[in-house]
C-alpha cells in the first residue's frame, strides 16, 4: 500500500511539473499598463521607471498609456472589464482604496473585480508654496488660516486622492478651514502653483522632487509621522501639528481572475526590478521608497485604508460628483 502511494505521488508530481513545463510563456506580446492619471505625476513616473526595467527582462514591450479621469475610475473600469490574461495592467494610487466612499455607484466593484498583484512603493506627501510664498512653515500657514478663516486653499490631485486626504487632515488636526481645490492629477496642481493662481499644493514626493531641485517651489513639511530620508532638512507636519501622519502608496493591479500563477509571475519580475541598483537609485531620487510586496499583502493593504478612510470621508461629507 505504501509503495502505490508512493509511485501516485510521484506520477502526480510529473503531471503537474508537465503542466507547469507546457504552461503558455509569458508574455508574447506587447502588456499594456494603464496610469489613471496625467503625464508627470507620481504614478506616471513611477510606472514608467519600472516598465522600461521589466520590459528589458520580458523581451517584450510594456506601453505604458495615461487614461486620467474620475479620479481613476474611467482607467480601473477599463482593466476590469479587460481579459485576466496579464497583457492588460493598472498602477493605481491609494485612491483606489477610498473610491468607494466617493462615488454613488462605482460601475466595477473594487475588491472582486481586480487581482491585486503588488504593493510597489511609497511617499510621503509633500506642502509645497511657491519659492517667492511669504509662508516659510506650516505655523505660518496654520496662523494666517485661524485669522482669515476660509481665505486660503490648497491644491490637491482628485477628491479622495491622498493629497486631498492629507489636506483634509491638516483641517481637522489643526482646526482650520483650507478649501480644497481639485485637479485632474498633480502636476496640473503643480503648474498652477507656479502660476500663482493657488497659494499651496498637496503633491506627493516623486511630483515635487524636481520642482524643488529647481528651487521653483518650497516644501514647508512632508506629511508622514517622521521625516522623509530623501528631504531630511524637510519637518514633519507631526512636528507642528501632533499626531499627523499620512501617505501615498502605488501598486499594480490587473483584471480579477487572472490565474494565481501569472499574478505571481508578474508579482516577481517587478519585485525583482524594485531591487536592481538603477530603480532603486531612481525611485530615490524621486522620494519614492520601494517596497514589492505578495499579491496577498496587497490585498489587506487595500482592505485596511478602505476601513480606515471610510468613517473619515463619511464624516466629512466628501464627494467626488
Amino acid at each position: 500500500m505504501a509503495r502505490w502511494v508512493w509511485r501516485m505521488a510521484i506520477a502526480a508530481a510529473a503531471m503537474i511539473a508537465a503542466g507547469i513545463a507546457s504552461a503558455e510563456p509569458f508574455p508574447t506580446k506587447s502588456v499594456h499598463i494603464l496610469v489613471p492619471y496625467p503625464p508627470g505625476g507620481g504614478v506616471d513616473v513611477l510606472t514608467r521607471t519600472l516598465a522600461d526595467t521589466v520590459s528589458k527582462s520580458w523581451g517584450q514591450s510594456i506601453v505604458v498609456e495615461n487614461r486620467p479621469g474620475a479620479g481613476g475610475v474611467i482607467a480601473s473600469q477599463a482593466i476590469a472589464t479587460s481579459a485576466p490574461d496579464g497583457y492588460s495592467l493598472i498602477m493605481v494610487a491609494s485612491g483606489h482604496a477610498t473610491n468607494p466612499f466617493l462615488y454613488r455607484k462605482l460601475p466595477y466593484d473594487t475588491f472582486k473585480d481586480f487581482s491585486p498583484i503588488s504593493l510597489l512603493a511609497w511617499s510621503p506627501n509633500v506642502l509645497l508654496v511657491r519659492a517667492d510664498s511669504p509662508f516659510k512653515s506650516v505655523s505660518d500657514v496654520i496662523a494666517a488660516a485661524r485669522a482669515k478663516p476660509g481665505s486660503l486653499s490648497f491644491a490637491h490631485a482628485g477628491n479622495g486622492t491622498s493629497t486631498h486626504l492629507a489636506g483634509e487632515l491638516l483641517n481637522s488636526l489643526a482646526k482650520i478651514d483650507l478649501s480644497a481645490i481639485p485637479y485632474k492629477g498633480g502636476a496640473p496642481a503643480i503648474n498652477d502653483l507656479l502660476g500663482g493662481q493657488i497659494p499651496m499644493s498637496f503633491n506627493n514626493g516623486p511630483e515635487s522632487v524636481g520642482q524643488l531641485q529647481a528651487g521653483t517651489v518650497r516644501a514647508l513639511a512632508v506629511t508622514t509621522a517622521t521625516r522623509a530620508p530623501f528631504l531630511p532638512d524637510v519637518p514633519s507636519m507631526s512636528e507642528t501639528v501632533p499626531g499627523y501622519d499620512t501617505e501615498v502608496w502605488w501598486g499594480l493591479l490587473g483584471p480579477g481572475g487572472m490565474p494565481a500563477d501569472l499574478v505571481a509571475r508578474i508579482s516577481h519580475d517587478f519585485v525583482a526590478a524594485l531591487n536592481t541598483e538603477s530603480v532603486k537609485e531612481r525611485l530615490g531620487k524621486l522620494g519614492a521608497i520601494p517596497i514589492g510586496s505578495t499579491s496577498e499583502k496587497f490585498d489587506a493593504k487595500i482592505h485596511a485604508d478602505y476601513d480606515k478612510w471610510g468613517p473619515i470621508i463619511k464624516a466629512a461629507g466628501m464627494t467626488a460628483e
